[in-house]
């Protein structure tokens, strides 16, 4: 016996203490399936492989039997022996095929790390924070729409196991000890997930399109970042469009033929404290975007500053509320000392999100709405005015109680 043969034993029965943790936890061990197609593919692109270790396994098993040296009853229980255990096992992985696994060249992939953790300090906003809370509760609710899967398997320490499905109850209570995949053959859905160690976890989903499930998942959901508080929860409307005054109900349909006809529009409403300028875009947001498939995000001017529409989304709606206070006129000193209106400059000219193809193969057109609300626009940097950044303005003039 080499010294390979000698480190494999030893590596066999850690991994089998250690996989006895699973065992115990309901997982069973998958073996793998002969074909005949495989092996006929084996033939024909591979013969000489094939030929070369077959002979090695046969010549292993008449050395077993054949020892002159001990009787045939003892050479037949060599053949049972932890070596040729050893030597069964290389020579069955050659000429089965591997068990199922995802592509990660190909497709579209929307990955979390979980638990997402919150980091505020004077100097930060929860930017990043509710960006990542956002893609974990869309993964999860695509994966409720999904619900059981196909197959559900776990690489762990050289050695592959299945989870009977009819115990499966959700994905938290799953022991993940090294690698898990889960398969849906209908439609073509891969998720890994994969252990990171205290208690952290990161969950990959791959499909060929992923958009409409995540279109569906995230139906009805809206982000709220203003200071340092956040939230993903629900659109909320204290009122309807129907309950402001003519003009405003008019220009409602104008912006929604408008969010209809373009791929990105920009929105600027102005007026005095009262004129009902917030509550109009929650009405708008909850009537017209929602149904459309719309993603809401209500931000102030200082998370703004650092957003980027999440690549994963077909369709977002940004709601800014006091916009004046992000795009200052950059002739002032204070504009000077800050770039956000370069950033919002930026972000409606598209060239700040459409510039680079994001790496998970993601590449859809995406569509966005941005509804900015302000008291005066005589603070606004003339270039956000111009005609190509803000497509509709209104003045909200009437009192709204």
């Amino acid at each position: 016996m080499n010294s390979e043969q000698v480190w494999s034993q030893e590596n066999s029965h850690q991994n089998n203490r250690q996989a006895k943790g699973l065992l115990g936890l309901g997982w069973r061990p998958l073996s793998r399936q002969f074909d005949w197609d495989f092996v006929w593919h084996l033939l024909q692109n591979d013969t000489s492989e094939l030929l070369q270790n077959t002979l090695d396994f046969t010549s292993d098993v008449a050395d077993a039997l054949g020892r002159n040296h001990y009787n045939i009853f003892a050479n037949v229980l060599s053949l049972f022996s932890e070596n040729m255990r050893y030597e069964w096992d290389e020579f069955w992985e050659y000429i089965t095929p591997d068990p199922p696994a995802p592509n990660h060249s190909q497709g579209e992939t929307i990955f979390v790390n979980t638990p997402v953790t919150q980091t505020v300090t004077r100097e930060s906003i929860p930017i990043e924070y509710v960006l990542n809370r956002l893609q974990e509760v869309t993964l999860f609710k695509v994966l409720d729409i999904l619900g059981s899967p196909d197959l559900i398997t776990q690489d762990y320490m050289d050695r592959r196991f299945y989870y009977p499905l009819e115990k499966f109850a959700n994905w938290q209570r799953l022991d993940v000890f090294g690698t898990v995949y889960a398969y849906w053959s209908n439609p073509e859905i891969w998720l890994q997930i994969n252990n990171q160690g205290q208690g952290r976890r990161c969950y990959s989903l791959m499909a060929d399109e992923i958009r409409p499930l995540v279109n569906k998942a995230t139906y009805n959901v809206a982000v709220m970042l203003s200071g340092y508080q956040s939230r993903v929860g629900q659109v909320h409307s204290q009122f309807q469009i129907r309950d402001f005054p003519n003009d405003i109900q008019r220009f409602t349909d104008t912006v929604q033929q408008a969010i209809l006809d373009q791929n990105q529009l920009a929105i600027v409403v102005h007026g005095e404290p009262g004129t009902g300028k917030t509550v109009w875009t929650q009405s708008l947001a909850k009537e017209v975007l929602v149904p459309l498939g719309y993603t809401i995000f209500i931000l102030d001017h200082d998370a703004v500053e650092n957003f980027v529409p999440p690549s994963y989304l077909e369709r977002v709606a940004l709601i800014i509320n006091e916009a004046d206070n992000l795009a200052k006129n950059r002739a002032s000193e204070v504009a000077q000392w800050n770039n956000k209106t370069e950033h919002i400059l930026s972000l409606l000219d598209g060239t700040l999100y459409q510039s680079v193809i994001d790496d998970t193969g993601i590449k859809a057109q995406q569509k966005l709405v941005v509804l900015m609300t302000c008291n005066t626009t005589e603070r606004f940097d003339p270039a956000m005015l111009r005609k190509g950044r803000v497509d509709l303005t209104y003045e909200f003039m009437h009192r709204f109680v």
